[in-house]
C-alpha cells in the first residue's frame, strides 16, 4: 500500500524522548504546520543493522534540524527496551545519545496501518489467532509534509540498511519543489539545476546535459 499523497496515519503512543524521557502520549500531530517529519521504523531494539541507521540519523540530526525537519523513529519494542538501549554505551551495543524520540509500537498497529509489518494476524482451524510472518516492521521510511501529507516513502527489507544522505536529499528536493514551483530530476542535489514541469523546461534542462 502506498501513502503517498494521503494524510500520514494519525497516533497516540508511548515513546522515549532525549534518550531518557519516557511519555505516554506522543504524536505526530504536534508537528503539524510546524515541521517536516522523516518517520522511519525498523525491525527491533538490541540487533545490528538498526543501531547503524538510528546513530547515523542522530549524526547527522543538526542537518535535518536545520530543515526544519523533525526525525522520529519506531519499532515494536516497548518503551522500556528503548529506553535500556538509549542509555546503553555504544561499545555495548546500544544506542546512547540518541536524542530524537522513539516511538514504542507494542500493539503493531501503528506498524500495521503504515503497512510496513512484516506480516499479519490471522486464524487457524481451531480458530485461534495466530500471526504469520515476523511480528515486527520492516525498515519503511516516510517524508510527511508540514500539511501531515505523505511525500515520499520507501521500504526495504530488514537486511538492508537505509541512506541517511538520501532522506536528505528527498527532504530537499521537497523543499525546491515547494518553493520554487519547480521538479526534481534524476540525482538531482541541492544546488544543481531543476526544471519546469513543462516540456520547454525538460527540453531546456536535458538540453544543457
Amino acid at each position: 500500500m502506498s501513502l503517498v499523497g494521503k494524510k500520514a496515519p494519525a497516533f497516540v503512543a508511548p515513546a522515549v524522548l532525549n534518550g531518557n524521557n519516557i511519555v505516554e502520549d506522543f504524536s505526530l500531530n504536534q508537528y503539524v504546520g510546524e515541521k517536516y517529519v522523516v518517520f522511519f521504523f525498523y525491525p527491533k531494539d538490541f540487533t545490528f543493522v538498526c543501531p547503524t541507521e538510528i546513530i547515523a540519523f542522530q549524526n547527522k540530526i543538526e542537518e535535518f534540524e536545520k530543515r526544519g525537519v523533525a526525525v522520529v523513529g519506531c519499532s515494536t519494542d516497548s518503551e522500556f527496551s528503548h529506553w535500556a538501549w538509549l542509555n546503553t554505551e555504544k561499545n555495548q551495543g546500544g544506542i546512547k545519545g540518541v536524542k530524537f524520540p522513539i516511538v514504542a509500537d507494542l500493539t503493531k498497529t501503528i506498524s500495521m496501518n503504515y503497512d510496513v509489518l512484516a506480516g499479519d494476524y490471522d486464524y487457524n482451524e481451531s480458530g485461534e489467532a495466530v500471526f504469520n510472518g515476523a511480528p515486527v516492521a520492516y525498515r519503511g521510511l516516510f517524508l510527511i509534509d508540514k500539511n501531515g501529507v505523505v511525500r515520499h516513502q520507501l521500504i526495504n527489507d530488514m537486511p538492508l540498511g537505509r541512506s541517511v544522505d538520501e532522506a536528505l536529499r528527498m527532504v530537499d528536493a521537497l523543499k525546491h519543489f515547494e518553493e520554487y514551483g519547480e521538479v526534481c530530476p534524476a540525482n538531482w542535489k541541492e544546488g544543481d539545476e531543476a526544471m519546469k514541469a513543462t516540456a520547454e523546461g525538460v527540453a531546456s534542462y536535458l538540453s544543457n546535459k
